[in-house]
């Protein structure tokens, strides 16, 4: 079943809300839906993961775990997932978004150097935060509804499949 799976590589909630660095956020950490691993909360947590995680603003776990107490999703995957963009796959992902909400808006598109800098990035950064903010909000949205739907429907059929494997091995048995 996927809960067992997912147990088995999820941190202790014990440990975490004992860790001293985390007390500031008082009783927040207590709520039991933030660590349950029910269909529900796992779905949130990857809509929730995916959506932050297409998002280009820093301190994406942050905003991701933010956005699970929020919706009382399952904490450690939503910050978990956020991890799909990392320092190798960000730009990418961002220029495909960028790209995305070029056509969107139909704006120009501007040139890309060779060699990324922050020189470039501070003179560019006005002309492309709009068809990059555009693309990565569709994005976002759109991986977090597939994200939560695709979990819905494929936990449903891993309970299924092994209603249906019960039933046979019954059947084999008597």
């Amino acid at each position: 079943m996927p809960r067992e799976l997912l147990k088995r590589y999820m941190p202790n909630p014990e440990w975490i809300k004992r860790n001293k660095s985390l007390r500031f956020l008082g009783t927040v950490l207590h709520d039991p839906n933030l660590w349950h691993i029910t269909r529900h909360s796992v779905a949130r947590a990857i809509a929730c993961g995916l959506f932050v995680a297409l998002l280009p603003i820093p301190m994406q776990m942050l905003v991701s775990a933010f956005l699970a107490v929020i919706v009382r999703a399952n904490l450690p995957i939503s910050v978990g997932l956020v991890w799909l963009t990392n320092p190798i796959t960000m730009p990418p992902v961002f220029f495909a978004q960028y790209k995305i909400g070029t056509l969107l808006l139909g704006a120009p598109e501007r040139s890309m150097p060779m060699e990324l800098s922050i020189a470039w990035l501070t003179s560019e950064i006005q002309h492309i935060w709009q068809p990059m903010l555009v693309g990565s909000l569709l994005t976002g949205v759109i991986a977090a509804t597939l994200g939560y739907f695709g979990t819905l429907l494929y936990w449903r059929f891993w309970v299924a499949r092994n209603w249906k494997r019960r039933k046979l091995r019954r059947r084999r048995q008597s």
